[in-house]
């Protein structure tokens, strides 16, 4: 057995005493110095021992779990780290190896769950941590590393980023993860800071911390770049931000010059790098003067390591061979293996790679990722090449039965299997192309290829645990989504990766969806229009959750908008009561929702969605506009078509009954035929805030009659659709401010009554700052209703309330709300038979046309 005189310390974790009161852990709420981050360390080592045992540590990016780490190496025990959120890969761990204690943080102290007092293992003097492999932390298979393995890595990477006592790094990647891990341990040996949190860069509070703790780093992952792009991080104010780290996979070369030269412009530089597990974390680093040069590559060794390529028979390049300090003593499988020393000296990436004029190396492919397939030998990396070459973001993953491709967005997959079966030489059956909203990822950001796999169709065995990135839903809770949104949209055959937006959704059909998925997932993300039906599903609960009753609940903003501004348009015109302001508030929603809904994909399935709910105004207008013409003689075949705003009579008539209806088709086709042009689709994407400011500036030229748009009386239209617009593309603080200071500049003085402007104004405001409105429980329902219908009582109530105004105002308006839900409701009828009909067609021509055997020719 080992004895209390075996064993070594890890220097950083060894001396954060001497680091004194510089600040070493900075929270939301507080921060520890360097000396009393020491005597909680000491404290903790205490209590576990002198004699050294096997640990387990659940960890999660909070102080108790760093303490508790530094702790076990203080104390020379050797560590398995795991993830706290987990429980699996903990049950696994612990029957595999029979740790000696379990260290569970939480609370401000830690507790120990002490198996045994001494321990049963034979413990090898220089093991100091073990950590999972990636994508398998449910997996026996770890990875050993020494005392020696961690501080000098953690000295090479503090050496290259130049990492000073005033740094400070913000915690984004799990400290379970070996990159996550590898910036605590290098900025704790330079006495530097962490700004401490598990909050993702998505969360407004996380960029709120970042500047008030003063983060000068960042650590990505690719997805966390595409995370960014969301957010809008470069129009964001960091100045304390001196340079990102990138890790955890191949970052597109695009984006690494992108942001390489958005780093330029803001004064902080991009480091590339990259490692793995059983390098304790880094091997090499781009640095950023050549990420332009040779953006695809990995960089130069890190210090005191080295690289070789040694061929590979068969393929033009070669084997990337790494031999450093920080390579790692071998692998365990069993406790047996903890007692081994080293076993071997370097480490063979299985990466492919060759040498850059440049003088720095790039990885071109993997050595595991060949799958031999009717005697052919295809290499997955090049077929995820081949379709970045033509735009598509692709996972590829394959067996020697075939390989299976998810991509992403809305893309023709039936063409591009065409292309890579062209590409890559293998026969069209041999070959599944599946979209997907989003490629399916680990915890870590990386791509799950299981996951890839999985879209080939069910696999027979038990089914995996559900996954927040990517594994096997809950089919139950699976169901419940589809079947919302069959009902919503009236349509069959829901994919995991299809979305509320990829299939069809709108803001006609938004309303009613969002409700029922509150009700059925208790909570409601704010993306869940364009999230994936596999990820909206909650974690499984132990037990059910008891709801308590409550008198209010929180409705959408836009929606609540739409059921009061109904209300008070049909109520002012009826005569019940004078409101007036609310529709021009309606036209701001529209560009809100035109945004959320209408501009995502690609930019030709994006038109067809476009058209499509184009149709479901147009349609159900005219078809009633018809009616009223025939039955009343207020109306002429130009109300018909949809054009008394361009070709009817300049004065105010009962012509101009619908030209909220005609105006906001004219911007919806407008704005549609905008962005079918390539070079206005790729300025939108590259500024998604500027674009519809841009257009909101046009509009104002209208508001303020320096431009005559040769539409009477619609004057505002363009400048609050395309305000609504900024509205859903405003992201941050900064950026909603300005926005709010463009309403509150241009809003006073256009109606010259007071009144209407303070309702516009308001509501515009509200859509900026509230995204959600309490209702009373007893009017939920209703209020649903009248938004989903807002459109439709708006057409009907011009033929309902005149015969009824003068029996009863109150009566007049609440028949015209009720026909107006009677008519949407009959549309929706419509709608979703004429879609079952269409999917049935399409079903069966598919089902004619499809082969005999699904099986690979040999």
């Amino acid at each position: 057995m080992t004895t209390q005189l075996d064993f070594k310390r890890v220097p950083f974790a060894a001396d954060l005493a001497s680091y004194g009161d510089r600040p070493a852990i900075l929270t939301d709420t507080h921060s520890l110095t360097y000396r009393e981050l020491a005597e909680r360390v000491d404290a903790l080592a205490l209590r576990l021992g002198t004699e050294r045992r096997l640990v387990a540590l659940p960890a999660t990016n909070d102080l108790d779990s760093i303490v508790a780490y530094l702790a076990a190496l203080v104390g020379g025990h050797p560590l398995i780290l795991l993830p706290e959120d987990k429980p699996a890969a903990l049950e696994s761990m612990v029957a595999a190896y029979d740790p000696d204690v379990v260290m569970r943080p939480g609370n401000g102290r830690t507790v120990l769950e002490e198996r045994r007092a001494g321990t049963r293992h034979e413990l090898h003097p220089d093991l100091a941590l073990l950590l999972s492999t990636s994508g398998s932390t449910g997996s026996p298979k770890l990875v050993r590393l020494s005392h020696t393995n961690l501080q000098s890595n953690a000295q090479s990477i503090s050496e290259y980023l130049l990492i000073g006592p005033d740094d400070r790094a913000a915690t984004t990647l799990p400290m379970s993860y070996c990159y996550g891990l590898s910036v605590i341990n290098s900025y704790l040996l330079r006495g530097a800071g962490l700004v401490l949190t598990d909050l993702s860069v998505v969360d407004p509070c996380f960029w709120e911390l970042f500047r008030r703790r003063g983060a000068t780093s960042l650590a990505a992952v690719p997805y966390t770049f595409e995370l960014l792009d969301r957010v809008g991080f470069a129009e964001m104010d960091l100045p304390s931000l001196r340079y990102i780290t990138q890790a955890g996979g191949r970052l597109a070369p695009e984006a690494v010059r992108k942001y390489a030269g958005l780093g330029r412009r803001n004064g902080w530089e991009l480091f590339v790098m990259y490692g793995q597990t059983e390098a304790t974390a880094r091997m090499a680093y781009l640095p950023p003067e050549l990420a332009a040069e040779a953006p695809g590559a990995v960089g130069i060794p890190v210090p005191g390591g080295s690289f070789r390529i040694d061929s590979v028979p068969g393929l033009e390049d070669g084997e990337l061979v790494y031999t450093g300090p920080n390579v790692m003593l071998g692998y365990a499988e069993s406790p047996a293996d903890l007692a081994a020393g080293r076993t071997i000296t370097e480490l063979r990436t299985g990466d492919l790679a060759r040498k850059h004029p440049a003088g720095v190396y790039e990885v071109v492919g993997r050595r595991s990722r060949f799958v031999k397939i009717v005697g052919l030998r295809v290499d997955l990396g090049q077929v995820e090449r081949l379709l970045a070459d033509l735009g598509v973001q692709a996972a590829s993953a394959g067996t020697d039965d075939g390989v299976v491709v998810a991509v992403e967005g809305d893309q023709d997959t039936q063409l591009l299997a065409k292309v890579l079966a062209q590409g890559v030489g293998l026969p069209r059956a041999a070959l599944e192309v599946h979209a997907v909203e989003h490629l399916p990822r680990l915890p870590t950001g990386k791509l799950d290829y299981q996951a890839v796999l999985a879209l080939s169709g069910p696999k027979p065995g038990p089914a995996p645990e559900p996954t927040k990135e990517g594994g096997s839903p809950d089919r139950g809770t699976e169901d419940s989504v589809r079947k919302i949104f069959e009902d919503a949209l009236e349509c069959a055959e829901i994919g995991d990766g299809d979305t509320f937006v990829s299939l069809g959704g709108d803001s006609l059909s938004y309303v009613a969806a969002s409700v029922r998925l509150e009700q059925a997932l208790g909570h409601l993300p704010p993306d869940w229009h364009v999230t994936p039906v596999r990820d909206l599903e909650p974690r499984p609960q132990a037990a059910p959750v008891r709801k308590r009753r409550r008198f209010f609940a929180p409705l959408e903003t836009s929606i609540v908008l739409r059921a009061v501004g109904i209300v008070l348009i049909v109520s002012t015109h009826v005569g019940l009561f004078s409101w007036q302001g609310a529709a021009h508030v309606l036209m701001a929603v529209a560009g809100y929702n035109f945004a959320r809904f209408q501009l995502a994909g690609k930019r030709i399935p994006r038109l067809r969605r476009q058209l499509a709910s184009v149709a479901r105004i147009v349609v159900p207008s005219m078809a009633f506009i018809a009616l009223a013409y025939l039955v009343t003689d207020k109306y002429t075949p130009v109300n018909i078509l949809l054009l008394n705003a361009i070709l009817g009579p300049e004065a105010v008539t009962t012509q101009w009954h619908f030209w909220f209806i005609e105006v906001l088709i004219y911007l919806l086709v407008a704005a549609t035929a905008l962005l079918a042009i390539p070079w206005a689709d790729r300025a939108e994407r590259r500024f998604p805030l500027l674009f519809p400011l841009a257009l909101t500036g046009l509009g104002l030229l209208t508001r303020y009659e320096l431009v005559n748009p040769g539409v009477p009386h619609t004057a505002p239209a363009l400048w609050l659709f395309a305000l609504g617009w900024a509205i859903a593309r405003s992201r941050t603080i900064a950026q909603r401010c300005l926005v709010s200071a463009m309403a509150a500049l241009t809003v006073p003085g256009f109606f010259e009554n007071a009144s209407r402007e303070w309702t516009l104004l308001v509501g515009i405001l509200l859509l900026i700052w509230l995204p959600s409105i309490p209702v009373p429980t007893g009017f939920r329902r209703l209020t649903v209703v009248l938004a989903s219908a807002s459109l439709y009582a708006y057409l009907v109530h011009w033929l309902v309330y005149p015969p009824l105004a003068e029996i009863s105002p109150a009566l007049a308006v609440a028949v015209s709300l009720a026909v107006g839900v009677a008519y949407w409701a009959l549309c929706m009828r419509v709608v979703g038979t004429l879609n079952r009909r269409r999917a049935r067609s399409k079903a069966a021509a598919a089902g004619g046309s499809q082969p005999a055997s699904r099986e690979v020719p040999a």
